[in-house]
């Protein structure tokens, strides 16, 4: 097996199309709008005789408390096949290791998108990975599949609960706009801190926030979902449409009467079904139903949807340098803080 370098946008976005589990995480625009944040990028192809088996989209994550190389939701493989997904994870360890020393890294993280269970555990503790202290991105998702599905049966699917606050919303007339300027963006930012400083999270920043809605537009894979009443924003979504699926990949919420956010996901997942997504991602959850855990509103919100709960293996790490062990304590610092 040999790994090349994949300079092309239609060979790396067009290979994807073959894969069944992904996230836009590994998309060619999410590599572009890394490289706008100022990080180096990678995109690796996993080649057997000129046929690609596998890709890896590799950032470097230059960060205060150590500099390391991360694989988000991936490596990604063409198919399930144990062996095929060894050699290709080996062959990308040690690339990494490599990059990692010529880079002057801390250390590797790899988040894969892979089944949680004992022979995917083995395959990275084999090379000697380890548990990462905290997640960068869900190890935990919920997603609602669209196939030959049209709005009612999504509504059918729906708890009780959901369909009653869809209709309660309607009939306060509240409304929905759908957009891809950046003037919606703005009010979304405007509700989105607002949201943060209500739930004591930390928000993204405006400008990744801007970069990564930019980044995501020319090929018109993002949209802006905002809920109005009496002339008021209490509501906004900001959802990834890519290949066949599309993903919540951010939310935000004023306390009201009215349940807009029930709205605004229903109108989301519409459009969904219009552009021919197979699935919704709802994104993250909490893994078990603990009502002390800060997500469990959340998640609980969410399930209200239908669907299923995705559960990956948790995100590894690979110390090069004992200043790994800095960022250890740190991450698991903050992660206690953060009840996650």
């Amino acid at each position: 097996m040999e790994i090349k370098e994949i300079l092309k946008k239609e060979t790396w976005e067009n290979f994807l199309k073959e894969i069944k589990e992904k996230t836009f995480l590994q998309s060619w625009n999410w590599g572009e709008f890394q490289k706008s944040l100022g990080q180096k990028v990678w995109r690796f192809g996993f080649f057997e005789k000129n046929t690609l088996l596998g890709s890896a989209l590799v950032i470097k994550v230059s960060a205060k408390r150590g500099n390391f190389l991360f694989v988000p939701h991936g490596p990604l493989i063409k198919k399930e096949d144990f062996f095929l997904k060894k050699e290709v994870l080996k062959k990308l360890f040690l690339k990494l290791k490599e990059l990692g020393k010529k880079e002057k890294v801390h250390f590797l993280r790899i988040a894969p998108l892979w089944q949680r269970n004992k022979e995917n555990d083995q395959l990275f503790s084999f090379l000697g990975f380890r548990n990462a202290p905290i997640f960068l991105h869900p190890e935990v998702t919920w997603e609602l599949s669209l196939e030959k599905k049209d709005e009612n049966d999504i509504l059918k699917g729906m708890e009780k609960r959901q369909r009653w606050s869809i209709k309660k919303a309607i009939r306060e007339r509240a409304e929905v706009i759908k957009s891809q300027d950046e003037k919606e963006l703005k009010i979304f930012l405007d509700l989105y801190f607002k949201t943060a400083k209500r739930h004591h999270f930390v928000p993204f920043s405006k400008d990744y926030l801007q970069k990564e809605f930019l980044a995501f537009k020319k090929d018109n894979q993002v949209m802006i979902f905002l809920g109005k009443h009496q002339g008021k924003y209490l509501a906004g979504a900001f959802v990834i449409f890519w290949q066949n699926g599309a993903f919540y990949h951010h939310g935000a919420s004023i306390k009201s009467k009215v349940p807009l956010s029930s709205l605004l996901q229903f109108f989301a997942i519409k459009e969904a079904i219009k552009r021919k997504c197979s699935f919704y991602n709802f994104w993250g959850i909490a893994e078990k139903e603990d009502k002390s855990h800060p997500w469990y509103g959340l998640t609980f919100f969410k399930k209200g949807f239908g669907g299923e709960k995705k559960v990956y293996l948790k995100t590894k790490d690979y110390p090069l340098s004992f200043w790994y062990l800095l960022n250890y304590v740190v991450e698991k610092i903050r992660r206690k803080k953060r009840r996650v």
